[in-house]
């Protein structure tokens, strides 16, 4: 009877523990009760789920080249970029942002994956009739959704920028002595959240909610990770900060953020070097841009990527940090690089 006893304790204990502790609660919903209002244009996938986005440029009846933006993590559609609509009628574009998967006004998706990051973009793409054929531009870690683009809808891709891209240090395609000095050069606190987020995801609504140890320091505000150029562009963002930031973690932080660490820094079903080129004919282009300074993102695991796969062009910024995008000099020469007729 005593064993019995201890051993329904221990198990209403271990319950407890899990309810209280390690299961995240459940999404606020956009539009449903109780949940936050849903305050733009949004398509329903076949799966049911709500996608919100954003158009700018030319309407895309007249574009000559259409656009999808993918933005990264504690981000959404309405990052503001230095496009200015001279430019995109100069270069005949129309642009489309959206809303990934629990970010902003996006419906979450429990059973996201790297694949079904790739499907998102090409269903979303179909509903607004962009035609069979458009360029994606990924920024830090949306970068992990172009990888999946390049992977299972190559067919649909015009031409492709990974800007500042995202990389998973867990990649088999990575000599473990690269990786392991990549990922030692980043704060002790991102390395205990990547190898929890990599080695133990259950845990990381607990790690990145409990208050012994730091966690995840863009979170935390910690400055130490931005290089001089990143700082600078920090105070000129923050004279005009993107509208909406408040949205962006609005539904709950376990789906959209804690989410991207998960499935980012989870084990892929497939390496980066294993893609195939997807334009054998030159009839498109895929650009890799680097920050040299970037603190965030390691150089060096970048650079490896683009020797063992040719047919993607590098570029490596000098100054520039992680958000060399938002210098409108540095935007608007990825977006002609991505344009350029081969």
């Amino acid at each position: 009877m005593i064993a019995q006893i201890a051993v329904a304790t221990t198990v209403g204990l271990l319950g407890w523990a899990y309810l209280a502790l390690l299961k995240p609660p459940p999404p606020k919903v956009c539009g449903s009760p109780g949940g936050p209002p849903v305050t733009s244009p949004r398509v329903q996938l076949n799966d049911g789920r709500y996608v919100a986005y954003k158009e700018s440029g030319v309407s895309k009846e007249k574009a000559k080249h259409k656009i999808i933006i993918i933005h990264g993590i504690d981000s959404s559609k309405d990052l503001m970029l230095p496009i200015s609509q001279d430019l995109m009628q100069e270069l005949e574009i129309y642009v489309l942002q959206y809303d990934r998967a629990g970010y902003g006004e996006s419906d979450p998706h429990p059973k996201r994956s790297v694949k079904s990051e790739a499907f998102d973009v090409e269903e979303l793409a179909d509903k607004l009739q962009l035609g069979p054929k458009f360029y994606v531009i990924g920024l830090s870690m949306g970068a992990y959704s172009v990888w999946s683009c390049l992977k299972y809808i190559p067919n649909r891709l015009a031409g492709v920028a990974l800007v500042v891209p995202f990389v998973n240090y867990w990649w088999s395609c990575y000599p473990a002595k690269l990786s392991n000095e990549a990922l030692g050069k980043m704060l002790a606190q991102d390395q205990r959240t990547f190898r929890i987020a990599h080695y133990a995801p259950w845990l990381v609504h607990w790690w990145m909610n409990q208050k012994w140890f730091h966690a995840l320091s863009m979170m935390e505000g910690n400055m130490a990770i931005f290089c001089p150029p990143d700082l600078e562009m920090l105070k000129q963002l923050s004279i005009a900060p993107s509208p909406g930031q408040e949205k962006v973690r609005q539904q709950g932080e376990f789906e959209c953020m804690y989410r991207d660490l998960i499935v980012g820094f989870g084990n892929w079903d497939f390496s980066p070097t294993e893609i195939k080129n997807p334009f054998p004919d030159n009839e498109g282009s895929v650009h890799l841009w680097q920050g040299h300074d970037d603190r965030i993102i390691p150089r060096e695991l970048n650079r490896y990527l683009a020797e063992k796969l040719p047919w993607i062009q590098y570029h490596e910024v000098p100054n520039a940090g992680h958000f060399l995008i938002h210098n409108a000099s540095y935007c608007e020469t990825i977006l002609r690089k991505l344009l350029e007729q081969q």
